[in-house]
């Protein structure tokens, strides 16, 4: 069981998976809070056909292109939505479901004409629906560390910004903060985070490690600075854990056991967390139940 630990190629994946779970666990705090949590399915969904594209137009799969392919369609994604929310009256959920269907299916559409080609290079490509992680090199490792750098530096250089925004837009706005950038800076985040796990995870299951570790963050603390920290522990961990069990288990991909990792962390957070635990608030409830009926409650008062 502990022969992975020393392998080479173990070690690569996963450092490459716990980069991407620290950056997503921080990133997913904020969309969570701003109760945008399938923002990220949007544009994990939309980044696909930008990878197709940029290998049909400059016919390379070096994965820096690939991935710059797919973090313009994301967002050009996130743009049209924003355009569509803001001059429309279509409403948030159903320009992102419009826009999310229309780019994975155009993605899809042009990966079945790439197949049809006689291009050898095109082998590969649908990894990036559902990720594969086993290919991941120690360059592509340094460029997810780079990303993943970058996306905490912006967390910590506009945290009062993010914060106040994120809870507040008008009061965000009444104290003439930059409200605007600091959007700016979230959806660049997100896309980022997104972008470093395609890889890895996938188009498909990315939404989920983007939001999990928030969700699970969220029900161990009130404090904003704690639940990030601690999202991006979550989300490590959850990558670490799956990385691990993918090389134990033989036929089991890396990207959902990354997944059902994460979920399971949410379960049990779900469950056992002190106060906002399922248990813990059963408990409560059980507790007022019996001084009620003991008098030691006075209903009327409450």
């Amino acid at each position: 069981m502990w022969a992975p630990l020393s392998d080479y190629t173990f070690q690569i994946v996963a450092a490459g998976t716990m980069l991407l779970g620290l950056a997503t666990g921080v990133t997913g705090t904020f969309a969570v809070l701003r109760k945008e949590s399938l923002i990220g399915d949007g544009l994990s969904h939309a980044s696909f056909p930008g990878v197709v594209l940029a290998f049909m137009l400059l016919a390379v799969k070096d994965l820096e292109i690939l991935l710059a392919g797919a973090a313009a369609a994301s967002l050009l994604c996130m743009a049209l939505i924003a355009a569509t929310v803001r001059y429309t009256k279509v409403k948030f959920d159903a320009a992102l479901a419009t826009f999310l269907a229309a780019f994975f299916g155009t993605g899809m559409m042009l990966m079945t004409y790439v197949q049809h080609t006689d291009n050898p290079n095109q082998a590969g490509l649908s990894k990036f629906i559902f990720g594969q992680a086993a290919t991941m090199l120690a360059r592509d490792v340094q460029i997810t560390a780079a990303v993943a750098a970058l996306i905490l530096l912006l967390a910590v250089v506009f945290w009062k910004e993010l914060k106040l925004v994120a809870f507040d837009v008008d009061f965000a706005r009444s104290l003439r903060l930059p409200v605007k950038l600091t959007q700016t800076v979230y959806g660049l985040m997100l896309v980022a985070s997104i972008i470093i796990g395609l890889q890895s995870v996938g188009a498909i299951l990315m939404s989920s490690l983007l939001i999990a570790p928030a969700v699970a963050a969220r029900q161990w603390t009130d404090n904003l600075g704690t639940m990030a920290v601690l999202a991006g522990l979550i989300g490590a961990v959850s990558c670490g854990v799956g990385t691990y069990a993918s090389a134990v288990v033989s036929g089991l991909p890396t990207g959902p056991a990354i997944v059902v990792a994460a979920s399971l962390v949410v379960v049990a957070s779900l469950l056992f967390a002190p106060g906002r635990g399922m248990i813990a608030r059963y408990h409560v409830r059980r507790e007022a139940r019996r001084r009620w009926k003991e008098g030691d409650i006075d209903v009327g008062a409450n």
